[in-house]
């Protein structure tokens, strides 16, 4: 079994051996929450996984992109998508051409990554993100050594995010709907890209 999670072998094997823990089922009500009060916009939704909050995204009237690296991943997405599934392209997060969005999505994304190239999504994260764009949604805070998922404090998000993005909102309190391996350790945080 591939070991790096950098690689779409490992996520082909999870996903074709139905070991997903990551797997919320659904969208997390934080979301549907904010997008009700949010206007439509262009997002991007990288490691869309099963595609639920794509299926939320396109459902509120924005114009969505999600990308998946891994075969098996996609083939999962564009089951749960159904009529939706052409939303969902094969790329890679780091190399695939496009114009910036106006959202990028976050959830169980970032740590999904190895730490050696955090600060590479970081600096894709700004390329993908226009000036005054957001990068919004939830972020796993946790000081274990091993992953997936790997575990992030505040001050390494402030870090690799600082230069390029102001944090603009933080919800403190956990999640209530984080699936068990995020439970307590789950935050909402929307940053927006500096000019």
């Amino acid at each position: 079994m591939a070991q790096d999670s950098s690689l779409p072998e490992f996520w082909d094997t999870r996903y074709r051996g139905r070991v997903t823990p990551w797997d919320a089922g659904g969208v997390p009500a934080q979301l549907v929450k904010w997008l009700a009060s949010r206007p439509k916009v262009r997002v991007l939704v990288p490691g869309c996984g099963s595609g639920y909050e794509v299926r939320a995204f396109a459902e509120h009237g924005d114009e969505v992109t999600a990308i998946e690296f891994s075969d098996a991943a996609i083939e999962a997405a564009r089951r749960s998508l159904g009529a939706a599934a052409h939303l969902v392209k094969k790329a890679d997060f780091f190399s695939f051409p496009t114009a910036p969005y106006d959202l990028v999505y976050e959830r169980a994304f970032l740590c999904a990554l190895p730490r050696r190239i955090w600060a590479q999504w970081a600096a894709r994260t700004a390329e993908l993100v226009r000036p005054a764009g957001e990068l919004a949604g939830f972020f796993f805070f946790d000081a274990n050594d091993r992953g997936p998922p790997f575990g992030i404090s505040q001050a390494q998000l402030d870090a690799l995010l600082g230069p390029c993005f102001t944090l603009e909102a933080s919800l403190d309190t956990p999640q209530d709907d984080s699936i068990e391996v995020f439970k307590g350790k789950e935050r909402w945080q929307v940053w927006k890209r500096k000019l």
